[in-house]
C-alpha cells in the first residue's frame, strides 16, 4: 500500500496502472518498462491490485507501491504483479465516480489501463468522468489478437500464445498418430480465429475451422459436423487413421440460435455474453461426429481438448517481451509529454497514439473487431494445406468415387450430404 504522507507530498507526480480482463503473456512486461520509465522521470508509481474490482467499489487499501527494484527483472514472467479482475465499474452502484474518486484521493493524475476492448472502453469512461483532470493511456492486450491495430502488428501476448499451443498441438499430432486416434482442439477467440489458424498453420494441423470462414451470418451445427466428417473422410481414403482439427471458440456464437440447445450449461459473464471458455464445444462436436460417422459405419476415436488457460499467463516468449517493454515505455512517454485518450501501438518502431474517439463507438462502447481476412494469400496458404473436403473433390468423378467407398455411400449420396461442407 502506498503511503499516504508520501502520495500527499506528491499528489500531482503518481502514476497508476491496473489491468483488466483476462491474463496474457507480457503484462509484466508493461508494468516493469512502465515502472521504471516513469520513475526516472521523477513520478510515482502505484498498482492498482485486482483491476478495477476494489477501486470502484470505493476502497483505496488494495494498491501496491511500484519500485525499480521490485520491477526490472519483472518482464520475463508470466501472470501479473498487481492482479487483473473483469469487474466492471459500470456494475458496481456509483462505480465509476467511486473509482475516479479514489483515484484522485491517492493523488493519481496518470493513469495507464492494461486490457482488451472492455478495459479500454472503461479507461475511457474514467477519462470522461475526471474531466480529464487524470490522463488516460491504454495499451491493447488480448491473446485473441482481435483489436483495431493495423493488421501487421499483433496485440500482445498473441506470439507467445500461439508458440506454446503451437508446441502442445504437436505434441497431440504425434500421440494422434501413434494411437490412430483424432483430436478437436479448441482455442481461445471470442469472435476470430487469429489464434485457431496461427496455431494451426504453425503445426500443420489436420484442418482448422474458424468462424470467419461462414461469413457474416450464421452457420448450422449439421454443416460444421459435416466439415469434420468430410475431413476425416478424405484422410481415412489417403490411409491415414488420424488427425488434429483445430476450431476456434468464436464458432459457437456462429451457430444457429436453437441449437445453441445442444449445448448444455451455458455460462454467461458480467456484461451477458456467452462465456465461450466454458463452453465445451469440442465435446459437442466430437459426440455428434462419432455418432453420424458410425452410421456409415466407420468408427472413429476422437478426443476433445481445450487449450486456453495453459497460454494466458505463460511466460513471454523474446517477442513479447521486447514488444511489451516498448509499450510500457511509450505509453508513459505519450502522457507525460501530455497525451491522452489513446490506444498506444508500435507502428514501424514508433509510437502511433490511437485515440478512443477513432476506435470506440460513442454509445455502446463496443470497437471494431479485427477479423481473419480470408481472401489473402496468407490464408490461402492455409487452407491449401489443410485436409478438408474442397470444391474440386466432388467434381473429380475419381476422387468423389473414392471418398464414397471410404464413407460405405454412393456416389450421389455423397455429393448430396456432403455439398454443404464444401466452400464455394
Amino acid at each position: 500500500m502506498i503511503e499516504n504522507d508520501r502520495t500527499k507530498k506528491n499528489s500531482s507526480d503518481v502514476l497508476a496502472i491496473l489491468v483488466g480482463g483476462g491474463p496474457a503473456p507480457g503484462i509484466n512486461g508493461v508494468i516493469s518498462a512502465a515502472t521504471i520509465e516513469a520513475i526516472n522521470r521523477g513520478k510515482t508509481v502505484i498498482g492498482i491490485l485486482d483491476g478495477f474490482k476494489w477501486i470502484s467499489r470505493g476502497d483505496k487499501t488494495h494498491i501496491r507501491r511500484l519500485t525499480i527494484e521490485d520491477t526490472s527483472r519483472i518482464h520475463l514472467t508470466g501472470g501479473s504483479i498487481i492482479g487483473i479482475s473483469r469487474e466492471s465499474p459500470l456494475s458496481v452502484p456509483n462505480g465509476l465516480k467511486n473509482t475516479v474518486r479514489v483515484l484522485k484521493e491517492l493523488g493519481v493524475r496518470y493513469l495507464i489501463t492494461i486490457g482488451g476492448d472492455g478495459t479500454m472502453y472503461l479507461a475511457s469512461r474514467v477519462e470522461a468522468e475526471a474531466k480529464r483532470q487524470i490522463k488516460v493511456a491504454h495499451v491493447p492486450k488480448t491473446i485473441d489478437n482481435d483489436l483495431p491495430l493495423p493488421h501487421y502488428i499483433p496485440t500482445f501476448g498473441f506470439e507467445t500464445a500461439r508458440h506454446l499451443g503451437t508446441r502442445i498441438v504437436q505434441y497431440l499430432m504425434e500421440d494422434a498418430r501413434t494411437t490412430s486416434r483424432w483430436y478437436f482442439v479448441t482455442t481461445m477467440g471470442r469472435k476470430t480465429g487469429h489464434l485457431a489458424l496461427g496455431i494451426g498453420k504453425a503445426s500443420g494441423a489436420t484442418l482448422t475451422v474458424i468462424p470467419e470462414e461462414f461469413g457474416r451470418g450464421k452457420v448450422s451445427l449439421d454443416k460444421l459436423i459435416a466439415i469434420l466428417e468430410g475431413a476425416i473422410i478424405k484422410r481415412k481414403s489417403m490411409g491415414r487413421e488420424d488427425g488434429v482439427a483445430i476450431l476456434a471458440e468464436g464458432i459457437t456464437e456462429k451457430l444457429e440460435e436453437n441449437e445453441l440447445e445442444n449445448i448444455k450449461d451455458l455460462e454467461r459473464d458480467e456484461f451477458g455474453r456467452l462465456r465461450l471458455s466454458e463452453v465445451d464445444l469440442g465435446r459437442v462436436l466430437k459426440h455428434e461426429t462419432r455418432r453420424r460417422l458410425l452410421e456409415k459405419g466407420i468408427n472413429v476415436r476422437i478426443v476433445n481438448k481445450r487449450i486456453g488457460y495453459e497460454l494466458r499467463s505463460a511466460p513471454p516468449i523474446p517477442f513479447d517481451a521486447k514488444y511489451t517493454r516498448d509499450l510500457g515505455y511509450c505509453a508513459v512517454k505519450f502522457l507525460l509529454e501530455g497525451g491522452t485518450g489513446a490506444m498506444i501501438s508500435i507502428q514501424t518502431g514508433k509510437m502511433v497514439p490511437i485515440f478512443f474517439d477513432e476506435v470506440l463507438h460513442p454509445e455502446t462502447g463496443t470497437t471494431r473487431i479485427r477479423y481473419v481476412d480470408i481472401k489473402t494469400e496468407a490464408y490461402e496458404v492455409a487452407e491449401k494445406y489443410m485436409i478438408k473436403l474442397k470444391k474440386e473433390d466432388l467434381e473429380n468423378p475419381e476422387q468423389l468415387k473414392r471418398l464414397a467407398s471410404t464413407a460405405n455411400m454412393s456416389p450421389e449420396e455423397f455429393l448430396n450430404y456432403f455439398s454443404k461442407a464444401v466452400r464455394a
